[in-house]
């Protein structure tokens, strides 16, 4: 990979940059990852009224089971796109320790299933343990916004300057 201003890598190479444009995986993460935003939105209010008031512990069990749901739809497609844009399904360098993070939250709204399937913890339990899943949820969905932002940062000037020298 090619170095930005000489102390960063550059997120994409041209060929990256292509295949990622090209790809229509890029569309379905620009679609789920909202989509995943909203639901996780809902379910937090569900989960944070019943830990409050003892009611809706059932809405808010059916939205957590949801969210994680739109998560592994995210991880498993986001994965394809990886495969697409650098050649590996998980852990390219460029989003290494986004993808490191996400098994954690992986594993976190796994575990919920499993405590839910199984019994094995109460209602608050549960709700806690979505709580602690989601936290991890917030600061990968911080990883990925950042590692956006840098894309969008580094986007190839002479695009701009052809576009500039089209008028």
């Amino acid at each position: 990979m090619r170095r930005r201003q000489g102390q960063h890598q550059a997120l994409y190479t041209s060929a990256e940059r292509q295949r990622r444009d090209a790809s229509p995986w890029t569309l379905v993460q620009g679609i789920l990852a909202p989509l995943q935003f909203a639901v996780f939105l809902v379910s937090l209010g569900l989960v944070l009224r019943t830990l409050a008031t003892g009611q809706g512990a059932e809405a808010a069990n059916a939205s957590v089971v949801v969210k994680t749901l739109v998560l592994y739809a995210i991880m498993v497609t986001g994965s394809i796109w990886e495969k697409v844009v650098f050649g590996r399904y998980l852990f390219a360098p460029a989003f290494f320790w986004e993808d490191v993070f996400s098994m954690l939250v992986l594993a976190l709204h796994t575990a919920y299933l499993a405590a839910l399937g199984f019994g094995l913890l109460g209602t608050q339990g549960l709700l806690i343990l979505a709580l602690a899943a989601y936290a991890t949820y917030l600061i990968n969905a911080g990883q990925f916004l950042l590692k956006l932002r840098a894309a969008r940062l580094e986007a190839p000037t002479a695009v701009v300057l052809a576009g500039e020298g089209a008028r």
